[in-house]
């Protein structure tokens, strides 16, 4: 599985893909996305894929929980079980009892650019959130006069299901972007230890992976208020806010999950030419992009977890999203399932579960239009965002 990456990476469109043609990005427009695909085949399999029930194994439903979402990018549940839901544009939604509230809890469209693959990408809740009411979000900030676009965290204090604007807060600004409007990663979590983890892509420029110089292809940590903690990897060899970086060599890491308990992080990584990775989150590492993708042995980096090639089939694809770690807080799927790891593909529009105990992965549900993220709601349900249908759906076990 030793394969190099090779040659520029192409200019894509929204939601990590490969270069297919202009033609091929006008079908999936349509289905409203802006991709370009490694293959027509890949493509085409994922704009015939339906808006009706996924494919699931015995014992389990999907229901509907809201639709209505125009293009959403990452969800999460608030401590109380609202679930957010971000909107590429730049509005974060609020689904509250089954329902899509009518005003988004945050409009900030008006300074979004949602050009690509840049827009509204990431939302956090502070893991004092029922004292503080903080929410952090990860956005592209649109160029305004001389000042070019770029990425950044900031933090609003909620106030019922508003937030109070009065109290934006810069936390982290971010390395001004090229023209390149793809690569930019976008999640964000808080990890076990109280530490804010910010997953950011290259920008199309692979040598940014593996520099100490800028914040790009890399998992950074911060600490809530935006300072840097001192234990960083590479707090001492780099310097500024470069010293936030936490993992580097990185090309496009779009989502991530923190384990429940453990702290266990894994990364998910979209590839270019072949593979797809999941990478476990290691202080320090260096996963080896542009230098490879997919496993590798050279012992100057660390190879994945989990990878999986492009394709069309029911155990490739060419992008790999949402991912979540089955640890709720009260069990709703038999007991093999605890401790496993759910993971998307965009195109092909599956989702499998890797297992830590046997190293192996095994499907779960098919026939979903473009899932983007998952998560587990303290019940015990998985829950799938669905770009295609702009919709949430929720997993949930019926068996005995």
């Amino acid at each position: 599985m030793l394969r190099a990456a090779s040659g520029e990476p192409a200019d894509v469109a929204t939601l990590r893909y490969r270069a297919g043609g202009p033609d091929l990005r006008a079908l999936l427009l349509a289905f409203g996305f802006a991709l370009a695909l490694a293959s027509a085949v890949v493509l085409l399999c994922t704009v015939r894929q339906a808006h009706g029930a996924a494919s699931l194994p015995a014992g389990f439903v999907q229901s509907r929980v809201a639709g209505g979402l125009t293009a959403p990018t990452t969800m999460t549940f608030a401590p109380d079980g609202r679930i957010f839901v971000a909107e590429q544009a730049g509005r974060l939604r609020i689904i509250r009892d089954g329902r899509l509230l009518g005003t988004p809890f945050l409009n900030i469209s008006r300074k979004v650019d949602s050009a690509g693959e840049r827009g509204l990408l990431g939302v956090a809740f502070d893991p004092n959130f029922p004292a503080n009411k903080y929410v952090y979000v990860h956005y592209t900030q649109e160029a305004v006069g001389t000042t070019p676009a770029h990425n950044r965290v900031v933090r609003f204090t909620a106030s019922g299901n508003r937030a109070l604007l009065s109290s934006e807060k810069l936390i982290l600004r971010l390395k001004n972007l090229s023209s390149a409007r793809n690569h930019n990663g976008g999640a964000i979590h808080f990890g076990t230890g109280g530490g804010l983890y910010v997953a950011v892509g290259e920008n199309a420029n692979p040598n940014y992976a593996q520099s100490l110089n800028n914040l790009l292809g890399k998992l950074l940590r911060i600490n809530r208020d935006g300072t840097i903690p001192k234990s960083n990897p590479f707090y001492d060899s780099a310097s500024g806010k470069n010293r936030a970086i936490w993992a580097l060599g990185l090309r496009n890491p779009f989502s991530f999950a923190v384990q429940p308990g453990t702290g266990r992080i894994f990364i998910n990584d979209v590839g270019q030419s072949t593979w797809e990775e999941i990478n476990r989150g290691v202080q320090g590492a260096n996963y080896g992009w542009p230098a490879y993708e997919g496993s590798e042995t050279d012992p100057r980096y660390l190879a994945p977890v989990f990878a999986y090639e492009h394709g069309s089939s029911s155990t490739t694809g060419c992008a790999i999203t949402g991912g979540v770690f089955y640890n709720p807080a009260a069990r709703q799927f038999p007991v093999e399932y605890v401790g496993d790891y759910f993971f998307a593909d965009l195109c092909s529009g599956w989702i499998r579960r890797y297992d830590l105990a046997t190293d192996r992965a095994v499907g779960f549900a098919t026939n979903l239009p473009g899932p983007v993220d998952l998560d587990v709601g303290t019940g015990g349900n998985l829950f799938v965002l669905v770009r295609g249908s702009g919709s949430v759906e929720r997993i949930r076990y019926t068996g005995s």
